[in-house]
């Protein structure tokens, strides 16, 4: 499949875009930028220089996504969320000069496989986002987030699990989750969750 860059996009020359994405209107992707297949990048939003996303990954509208962020396989950015880079933010030295590259080093927001980060949510960096998580909208993460995890508020606490269809896992006793569906059964270690199968054959 071919990929979709809109003519009002900016997307540098050395950006890699995979099959069958697209890119749409004042979207800006920066120099090498990696993109899998099947993206889409919203209206307005900013994928930064090496920023790496894998495949089926969506960034929705006005979405900020700075470097070094590092994105699995169908992750999902809400419109204006915000992924940082800088832990201790200044427009000058101490000085009083402006920053320059060399004044900083970037940190970034690494997302597992198949998380969600819910509509103008912040993620400080340096964090790290465990595959099938959720982030409520409006949360400001600032601690790592275990595979699987709810977390909701300012700063962002842990409310829950959550299936790999974004719906709350069911309390089904002895640290024991189902899915609504019953077709995910998972059990909770030391603050994670391991696939029932797995835990059971430990």
């Amino acid at each position: 499949m071919a990929t979709r860059v809109v003519p009002s996009a900016d997307v540098d020359e050395r950006a890699v875009i995979g099959d069958g994405s697209s890119i749409w209107h004042l979207a800006q992707v920066r120099e090498h930028a990696r993109l899998g297949e099947n993206c889409v990048v919203g209206r307005g939003a900013y994928i930064g220089t090496g920023v790496r996303l894998g495949d089926n990954c969506k960034v929705q509208n006005y979405a900020l996504v700075y470097e070094p962020a590092e994105l699995g396989d169908g992750v999902f950015i809400g419109p204006a969320v915000v992924l940082t880079n800088d832990t201790y933010p200044r427009a000058v030295t101490p000085t009083g000069e402006p920053k320059s590259a060399a004044d900083w080093e970037a940190v970034g927001v690494t997302i597992g496989d198949g998380a969600a980060i819910g509509a103008r949510s912040v993620c400080v960096a340096p964090v790290a986002i465990g595959a099938w998580a959720l982030v409520a909208a409006g949360s400001v993460v600032t601690k790592e987030v275990p595979a699987h995890a709810l977390v909701a508020g300012v700063p962002a606490r842990q409310i829950g699990w959550v299936g790999r269809d974004g719906q709350r896992l069911a309390d089904d006793g002895d640290g024991r989750w189902v899915s609504h569906s019953g077709d995910e059964r998972y059990v909770e270690v030391d603050g994670s969750l391991q696939p029932a199968a797995e835990a059971s054959a430990e």
